[in-house]
Formats: structure tokens, C-alpha cells, sequence
């Protein structure tokens, strides 16, 4: 928002008269100069200040009103352009009448420059103003100096017209080409990820429609790709994280994609057959490597490559054995990757692959099903849904869209104390029990559900009429009314989420077709959570302090300056407390840090009870904490800051030594009061800090406090 649309509303009486401003001043410059005014700079009086002030403030107003429209999306009206440019006019024509009629030129490029930014029906209307101003300084004097500046503007107009739509038609045609080459890219790309034959497309009657096929195929996987390189990335804190695929005749590697802080990686193709990622493909097996005087066979970077010490690479290898690229990761310190990193890449490296076949399925479906839309539109939900709760919701609709189903249910499998625990996350359809089995939990049992976890395989394995009774879920629970019904597991790698249940009420609803078609949306709505729960990890892990699960550093040091700014911008109060607790050392030193690490985690329990809802908690470093409290006064932050001291003095720690008790000291600073600036407010409660440190410890104090000696009364 910008500073002129936080303005207060004019009131409505006075709006219609700012509002006619720029056409009232617009006129009375007309009437002036018509009147013989503006003849010379000896002849200017107060009527001409008048005016020419007049004049300033009205093509403010008409600025003020075009900018403030345009900053909020609304519409500009034909009145808005008039009004703008009709004083840029006048004004440009008083300049002419006071030189004599010698800066005339101006006049050529102001037309030009509003008939190349403004439209055609603007543009067209403000010649006419410019003749009408130039008949009344022009026209007494020479009718032929009037007939030339009235062609010369006409010319200037058009040419610039003309000038501009020619280079619009270029930015087009340059358009069409960068479109036209991309094309070009994704079809060799659909090649690389054997979405199509190396040869020809033939076998496709619409081109037309195969290239938006490709292209939405080929951005798929790259969308799975890159999200898959950013959370190995951020996960095994790498220099250079890189996905290479074999081309389409498997002698070379080119790179597909990277998230790297070297500019040198390589991008044109090279062998297959050479360095570490040649042995990844020869041994088709991960590859760990590591030597604190730098690697050998680095080839994956151009000319005057970085010395790297540690490499990860895994091979991404297709269900039946064929390898299709390496997934590569490396450093730059002397740290090697552990087996955990691997476990990491080798999983990720199956989503890559997992992105692909699921792609390869689409073109397989897509070609043989007349349902091929809506499955693609199914498949979207899915990899746009950015949460588990959003997959469940997007798997049921699509698979009740898809498969015509009567009944559809998500359930998803934990462990709780050690024992398998299953749990009905979403549901839709008849039943015979409603809404009540939604959210319903049941133990590991020998239903159809239980099975299907246990087994890996979809299940049953026969007709509904030939079993005996159908367990679905457990024994409590009945379906009625199926004549079809099939679940599919969630499989994402080797884990199993949880179970697609699919059921109709006509026995012949689940065709081949469909139950292949709902086994691949199971395996994507899989891949979807498994995505989701490892983005949320990833963020947990970027933005929380590991011990504590408290907000950590960084993400605070962000957090404080977004919230300052608002803070300066719209003048609100907001406290900072930074906090300490006491003799820690020698609680470490007495008792020993695993109990000075229970310590910790009590104290930021403590402050997260403690602390609102809209606060931010963090662990600043070591033993101190800090919260960030909007919309708080020094009083008010007083009030917390004593509750969370009370608090954490009177909690009791149970040690091998015996009881241990703490306290804790605090420091309050609030803004604007006490800074604006993050660094001077963090300054500011640091001082306090101290000062309640040197001063007996257990306490809390304000700058206010610390300034004047003075107890602030609590609110």
C-alpha cells in the first residue's frame, strides 16, 4: 500500500471539487491565453502565478488519482487519461507562449510521448487539444506557421504510433520464437524421461495438443525434481546438489537440474562413462567418497572446478533394473556424508524416478482412456495440495470422479507405544454409518485395511459375494451395500502410509482400466504426503532450534525485522525481552549438561505456556531465550516477563543429585519507546538484561526501570 492510498478519505462534499480541478485549471489557461496572456516573461503577473500554480495542483490531482487507481487494480476511465495529459498540455503551451513560440519543439515530443503511452482513442483526442492551444497562439499571427505545426504534430504522433506498434510485433514474433524453442526443449527433455519414443509422434493425431501434453508433462517432473533438490539441499547443507539424467541413446550425462553456490557446473553433455558418476552407473550403487586434500574424477564441473572433498552420489534406477541418471551431492569442508545423508539422497533419488514413472503412466492412460482429462486434472490436485489434509481431500474427489465410486475413505497407519494404530482421515459417500466413521481409530486387526498395511498389496483378491463376511475396517464397522470394492496401499518407497478404500454399489464399477487408474492415484496421493511430511520436516528443521523446538536465530532475526516494520509503519507498540538463566554454568559444571539440556527444554516449556499466541518464542543462543510481543506496551511486557520468572522459579527439575531449582533474569525493551531499529531495541532489553544480572539476578527489568530506578506498576 502505498503512502497516498493510506490517506484518509476526502469528505464527500469536497470530493467533486478536487475532482474537477484538472479541467476547471485546464480551461481557465485556454481562456488566458486566449486573452492575449503569457505574452513574454516582462508581461507575467499575479494572474499568471495564479494560474500556473492552479495548473500544478490540478495535474497533481490528475497524477494522484491515475496512480492511486492504478496501485489498486481498478480500472482507468478515458476522463483519467484526458485530464493528464490536457494539463501536461496547457502547461507545455504556457512554456511556448512565454518564450515567443521559439521552444515549440517541446510541444512535438510531449505529443509524442502521450500517444505512445496512452491509448489510441486518448491520443487521437489530445491532438485535437494540442491544435486548439496552437490556434490560439499560432492562428493570429500566421496561418501558415499554425498549418505546420499542425502537420508536424500529426507526423510525430504517427510516427511514434507507428514506431511503437513495430516494435510490439517484434517483442511478438521474439515471443513466438522463445515459445516455439521451448517447445523444442521439452520435447528433447520428454525424450531424456522416456515420456516419448526417440522417434517421431505420428502415432498422435493432434500435434497441437501433444505439445500442451508434453509440456505439462515435462513441468511436472521438473516441479518434482526441483522440490526434491531444494530438500536435499537444505537437509545435507550442500555445495552443489545435482540431478544428471542419461540422454536419450544412454552414452551421455547432461545436466537436468541443480541447486549449487558454484556457477561452473557442467551444462553441456558429457560421458557416461567417466569419473565417480561413471562408476555410480557401471556399480549402479551409491558412492560415498572422501579426502581432506580434494577428489579425483569430479567431472561434473566445467573448467577451474571448486576442490571438493566429500562426495554423495546415488543412481536413480528404474523398477526393472535400467539406470536413468545419478543424483549427485557434494562439499567443499572436510565433513563427510553420513549413512543417514544417503538413506536421504537414495530416497529422494526414488522420488525423482517416482516423479517420471508416474508420468510415463499418464501418457499410457491418456493414449488408451477416453477419461484421460479428468485424470490429469486429478493428478494436478494432487501434486498441488501442500499438506496431508489437502491430499486426502483431493485422492477422494479425484477418485470418485474418475471411478464413479459410492464410497471412498483415506485412512492413514501409526505407531502408538509400539502397537500399529489406524485412523479414518477422510471419507466420503454412503456408508450406513455417516459422518461417524470420519476421524474414527481402530487397532491393528485381521480386516482388509489391516491386511493391505500389512501386506503391501492391494486387496481382496476376489469377489465381494464369494467372502464370508467383508472386515473392513473391524468388526464394529459394516459397509453395506457394495457390490465392488477394492484398497489400494499408500506406498511411498518402502513405507506404507495408509490405504485408498474404493467402493461401488455396482459389481462391475471397478474395471481393469479403472483399478489401474485408481492404484496410480494412490501411488501419487502417496508420493504427495510423503512430499508434504518431508517439506514440513525440512521447515521444522530450517526454522526451530532442534533442542527446544523453539523458533531458532535466524528465523527470529526475520520474524523481528517483519514485525518492526510493521511496527514503524503503522506506530504500534511492540516488546522485546530477552532472557538468562542464572548460574547456568554451574549447573552444567555440578550436575552435567544432559541435565543442563532438561533444563533448557523446561525453561522454553515454560516460556511457550507462558508466552500468547501471537508471540514469538526463540532460543537466542545458549541459555537465552527471546520473545518478541506485538501490540504490547512496557507495562504489559512487564506483567509477562514477572509471570514467566515466577514460573520458571518455581519449577522443580528432578536429577540424579536430587532437586534442582533455577530463576532467571529478564530484560524488557519496547518500541518505538525505546528504537525503532532492531539492533538498538536489542541493545536496549540487552542492558536490562545485564543490569538485572548485576543487581541480584531473579528479577526483571525495564529501560525505564533501569534509567530512573523506578518500579514500573503492573497492569
Amino acid at each position: 500500500m502505498s503512502a497516498l492510498s493510506a490517506l484518509p478519505p476526502l469528505p464527500k462534499l469536497l470530493r467533486p471539487t478536487v475532482r474537477a480541478v484538472p479541467a476547471a485549471v485546464v480551461l481557465a489557461a485556454f481562456v488566458h491565453l486566449a486573452r492575449g496572456g503569457f505574452r513574454g516573461l516582462v508581461n507575467l503577473g499575479w494572474l499568471e502565478a495564479f494560474i500556473v500554480l492552479a495548473l500544478l495542483a490540478g495535474l497533481a490531482v490528475a497524477a494522484w488519482r491515475r496512480f492511486t487507481r492504478g496501485a489498486v487494480g481498478a480500472p482507468l476511465y478515458f476522463r483519467d487519461d484526458l485530464e493528464l495529459g490536457g494539463c501536461l498540455i496547457a502547461s507545455a503551451f504556457i512554456v511556448v507562449a512565454i518564450a515567443g513560440g521559439d521552444l515549440f519543439p517541446i510541444v512535438y515530443l510531449l505529443m509524442a510521448c502521450l500517444v505512445a503511452f496512452l491509448p489510441r482513442n486518448t491520443g487521437l483526442s489530445l491532438l485535437g487539444v494540442a491544435l486548439a492551444f496552437d490556434a490560439l497562439i499560432t492562428l493570429p499571427i500566421s496561418l501558415t506557421s499554425f498549418a505546420t505545426h499542425g502537420l508536424f504534430l500529426a507526423l510525430f504522433a504517427g510516427l511514434y504510433h507507428l514506431v511503437l506498434a513495430a516494435r510490439i510485433a517484434a517483442a511478438r514474433h521474439a515471443e513466438d520464437a522463445a515459445v516455439e524453442k521451448r517447445i523444442k526443449e521439452v520435447e528433447e527433455r520428454a525424450r531424456t524421461f522416456r515420456l516419448v519414443s526417440s522417434g517421431s509422434h505420428d502415432n498422435l493425431p493432434d500435434e497441437k495438443d501433444e505439445g500442451k501434453w508434453l509440456l505439462a508433462s515435462v513441468k511436472e517432473v521438473e516441479g518434482a525434481v526441483g522440490a526434491a533438490l531444494e530438500i536435499a539441499e537444505t537437509a545435507l547443507h550442500t555445495h552443489t546438489c545435482a540431478a544428471f539424467l542419461l540422454a536419450s541413446d544412454d552414452k551421455g550425462l547432461k545436466l537436468y537440474d541443480c541447486r549449487s553456490l558454484s556457477e561452473r557446473v557442467q551444462r553441456e553433455r558429457f560421458s557416461s562413462g567417466e569419473g565417480v558418476l561413471g562408476g555410480v552407473l557401471k556399480r549402479r550403487a551409491p558412492v560415498r567418497m572422501h579426502s581432506a586434500q580434494g577428489l579425483k574424477g569430479i567431472t561434473w564441473y566445467d573448467g577451474g572446478a571448486p576442490s571438493v572433498r566429500s562426495v554423495l552420489a546415488v543412481p536413480i534406477i528404474e523398477g526393472g533394473g535400467l539406470v536413468r541418471g545419478v543424483l549427485v551431492a557434494d562439499r567443499l569442508e572436510a565433513k563427510p556424508f553420513s549413512d543417514d545423508d544417503e538413506k536421504v539422497l537414495t530416497t529422494i533419488a526414488s522420488e525423482v524416478l517416482r516423479a517420471i514413472e508416474v508420468e510415463r503412466v499418464m501418457s499410457y492412460i491418456r493414449k488408451t482412456r477416453d477419461e484421460k482429462d479428468r485424470f490429469f486434472r486429478a493428478i494436478e490436485e494432487l501434486n498441488r495440495a501442500g499438506s496431508p489434509e489437502q491430499v486426502f481431500l483431493a485422492v477422494l474427489e479425484s477418485a470418485r470422479q474418475l471411478a464413479g465410486l459410492d464410497f471412498c475413505a483415506v485412512t492413514v497407519v501409526s505407531e502408538v507405544e509400539g502397537k500399529r494404530v489406524h485412523k479414518v482421515a477422510r471419507m466420503a459417500g454412503v456408508t450406513g454409518q455417516g459422518k461417524a466413521l470420519e476421524g474414527r481409530t481402530f487397532p491393528d486387526n485381521n480386516g482388509l485395511v489391516a491386511n493391505v498395511v500389512r501386506y503391501g498389496a492391494p486387496l481382496p483378491g476376489r469377489d465381494l459375494k464369494a467372502m464370508d463376511r467383508q472386515v473392513v475396517f473391524d468388526e464394529e464397522t459394516q459397509l453395506r451395500g457394495l457390490g465392488a470394492l477394492k484398497i489400494f496401499p499408500l506406498t511411498a518407497g518402502d513405507r506404507i502410509l495408509g490405504t485408498l478404500v474404493a467402493g461401488a454399489r455396482k459389481k462391475t464399477a471397478l474395471s481393469h482400466d479403472v483399478l489401474r487408474m485408481l492404484e496410480v492415484i494412490a501411488i501419487q496421493a502417496a508420493q504427495a504426503v510423503l512430499r508434504a511430511q518431508l517439506y514440513e520436516a525440512m521447515e521444522r528443521m530450517a526454522t526451530t532450534d532442534g533442542m527446544t523446538g523453539l523458533l531458532n536465530n535466524r528465523t527470529f532475526q526475520a520474524r523481528a525485522d517483519e514485525l518492526l516494520a510493521q511496527t514503524k509503519r503503522y506506530g504500534r507498540k511492540c516488546s522485546l525481552l530477552l532472557t538468562d538463566v542464572d548460574h547456568f554454568k554451574s549447573v552444567n559444571d555440578t550436575y552435567g549438561h544432559l541435565t543442563g539440556d532438561q533444563v533448557l527444554k523446561g525453561v522454553a516449556r515454560i516460556l511457550k505456556e507462558q508466552a500468547r499466541d501471537t508471540d514469538i518464542v526463540a532460543r537466542y543462543g545458549g541459555e537465552e531465550f527471546a520473545i518478541l510481543m506485538p501490540e504490547t506496551e512496557a507495562e504489559g511486557a512487564k506483567v509477562i516477563a514477572e509471570r514467566i520468572r515466577e514460573a520458571v522459579k518455581a519449577e522443580v527439575f528432578q536429577t540424579e543429585l536430587g532437586p534442582l531449582k533455577v530463576t532467571m533474569s529478564l530484560g524488557v525493551a519496547t518500541a518505538p519507546d525505546h528504537g525503532l531499529e532492531k539492533l538498538v531495541l536489542v541493545e536496549q532489553a540487552d542492558q536490562c538484561l545485564y543490569h538485572a544480572k548485576r543487581h541480584g539476578r531473579n528479577q526483571s527489568v525495564t529501560v525505564d526501570e533501569m534509567r530512573t530506578g523506578k518500579k514500573l506498576k503492573a497492569v
